[in-house]
């Protein structure tokens, strides 16, 4: 069945036209050479789709539901695993161990309970799929070898606006709609939800709250929780829908029980959100500072000055090199403010100004402004063009702008990892919390444990050209602590890419946990997070929550595996 006419990868970060061609890659790979010193040999191709080995389905697709469900070969494989590092290169060399067996397209609520049903009759596991962007193991059919099937629910065709709200300033969202299709939709009545996670362009609302997402607001609306207000969702035994209210003391939160429940309880339909007029005035900067403790001092100042900077992000001097943000050995804060209604000039200062007393050199204000209310506006973090992604072999060399400097390589990342499998790169990154009071000693514990991860799981040099780079960056701030966010480039151990990660990525998780921070601010749990998951979180909360599964799914059929273990007994 075909689902639509231009189609994602199968196995890697966008759609099949925008794969570099070959002397692209070639050029990406001399870059990573002269950039970071890795010694690139042989540009390794990506499995075509035609030559994936897959296991036949173990159910059929019923008929008498009409095309609500595929068993086609591209759909069964596009929704195989999720698109973090390991993901991507297991599909980059044709490794899908564990498909669907079916993919369900729902239209509507009834077509989801029709769906779940059917699920319950076969006694198959339902994975509710969004974007298919989980990081964490979280939309992978892993591990579910018990169940004699297993149906991905994609929600794709339920992706509208369906109710606006001008009064109130709120909207009601199907939970399949992605990023740019929500906002191009509140763009007609002046709107924005203004939640940008860098998986924006594929990712989706109902993604977002079952997750627990970050998005574009470093301070103050970090997650997709403070835009939330109200959630319907589908369980196996009839809708889940809370009253709709700009808050309340009832008790429980019907929709915090389902924000970040990762589609174990029920499977998200649509979602009344707060949404907001789109800015019109914006200014940004950029200050450097000569170590990156000197900058936390002042994003620590800053967050609690109750100032709210949209954008608040400390970069490392490793990871502001990198990404072509600053001068080489300064770490770079980047700073930014917005309002729909007026000037954020004096905000900005202020902010400077905190930062400036620790030590940061600020570099030229940047101003955006505009007159309409309904200006066209892509957002902070709007995508870049196909030919921005493909034409782009790496980050440019430092400019007069870090702020956009930044964001273009935020934005290429996902694209530029793809390429960087194919060089034998490996490309991946991990992220926590923490409070402000043990951050200092958190961070040394984080980059000792992963600087000797990574040499041990790699090999090669550990200081000079070839050597792993290990960075850090700030991406969201609360006045209690920051939320480091760390990323690893390595020379991959080729066709042993997966456990090299698993080994770096488990004994780090390990030193964040026991040194006290979460193993997720963003990402969610999944499959992957689950040992550590199972560390942090209360025994009692553990007990709490299987037995709401078994009361809202009695058979164990939606997204087994996640954040916990349910019980089969019936």
């Amino acid at each position: 069945m075909a689902t639509a006419a231009r189609r994602r990868k199968h196995w890697g970060w966008g759609f099949e036209d925008q794969q570099p061609p070959r002397d692209q890659i070639e050029g990406i790979g001399r870059a990573v050479t002269d950039r970071l010193g890795f010694e690139v040999g042989e540009i390794e191709e990506p499995v075509p789709l035609e030559a994936v080995e897959l296991a036949e389905p173990r159910l059929r697709a019923p008929k008498r539901f009409g095309e609500m469900f595929s068993d086609d070969r591209y759909d069964r494989i596009a929704h195989a695993l999720g698109k973090a590092y390991r993901d991507v290169v297991r599909g980059f060399r044709g490794e899908f161990p564990n498909p669907p067996d079916l993919v369900a397209y729902p239209e509507s609520p009834e077509d989801v309970d029709v769906v779940l049903n059917f699920c319950a009759d076969e006694k198959a596991a339902a994975i509710p799929y969004g974007g298919g962007t989980s990081v964490v193991g979280g939309v992978e059919p892993r591990g579910l070898d018990e169940y004699p099937g297993v149906v991905s629910v994609d929600l794709r065709r339920m992706d509208r606006v369906l109710e606006v709200d001008p009064i109130s300033m709120a909207a009601r969202i199907q939970a399949g709609a992605t990023g740019p299709r929500l906002e191009d939709q509140l763009r007609e009545h002046g709107l924005t939800l203004r939640h940008f996670p860098q998986s924006f362009e594929y990712s989706t609302l109902g993604g977002w709250i079952a997750t627990r997402a970050g998005g574009h607001f470093a301070t103050l609306y970090t997650h997709i929780d403070d835009l939330v207000e109200s959630v319907r969702a589908v369980t196996l035994d009839g809708e889940w829908g809370s009253r709709r209210l700009p808050g309340s003391g009832a008790g429980p939160s019907p929709d915090r029980m389902l924000l970040g429940s990762e589609g174990i309880l029920a499977v998200i339909v649509d979602a009344w959100v707060r949404v907001r007029e789109r800015p019109r005035e914006k200014v940004s900067a950029a200050v450097a500072f000569d170590d990156f403790a000197s900058g936390a001092e002042a994003v620590r100042e800053i967050s609690q000055a109750g100032l709210y900077p949209s954008n608040c992000r400390l970069l490392d001097a490793v990871e502001s090199e990198t990404s072509s943000a600053g001068p080489p050995g300064k770490a770079i804060l980047v700073l930014g403010f917005e309002s729909a209604h007026h000037p954020v000039e004096d905000s900005l200062a202020l902010a400077i100004d905190a930062a400036a007393a620790h030590g940061g050199e600020p570099g030229e204000v940047k101003r955006q402004s505009s007159t309409s209310r309904v200006a066209p506006d892509r957002g902070a973090l709007a995508s870049p063009g196909p030919e921005a992604r493909r034409d782009a072999p790496a980050p440019s060399a430092p400019g007069d702008d870090p702020v956009n400097a930044w964001r273009h390589a935020f934005l290429f990342a996902p694209y530029l990892r793809d390429s960087l499998v194919a060089c034998g790169v490996l490309s991946d990154t991990f992220e926590t919390a923490i409070t402000w009071d043990r951050f200092p000693d958190f961070h040394a514990e984080v980059m000792e444990t992963a600087r000797r991860a990574v040499a041990e799981a790699s090999g090669g040099p550990a200081e000079g050209p070839g050597a792993p780079r290990i960075s850090c960056r700030f991406t969201h701030v609360y006045p209690d602590g920051p939320a480091p966010y760390y990323t690893v480039l390595a020379q991959a151990r080729r066709g042993d890419e997966v456990a090299q990660w698993d080994e770096i990525k488990a004994a780090v998780s390990d030193t964040v946990i026991d040194a006290g921070g979460t193993i997720t601010h963003h990402h969610a749990v999944g499959r992957d997070h689950r040992p550590w998951y199972d560390r942090q979180r209360p025994d009692r909360f553990a007990d709490a929550l299987r037995a709401a599964k078994r009361e809202l799914d009695p058979r164990a059929v939606l997204n087994p595996g996640v954040l916990i273990d349910p019980d089969r007994d019936e």
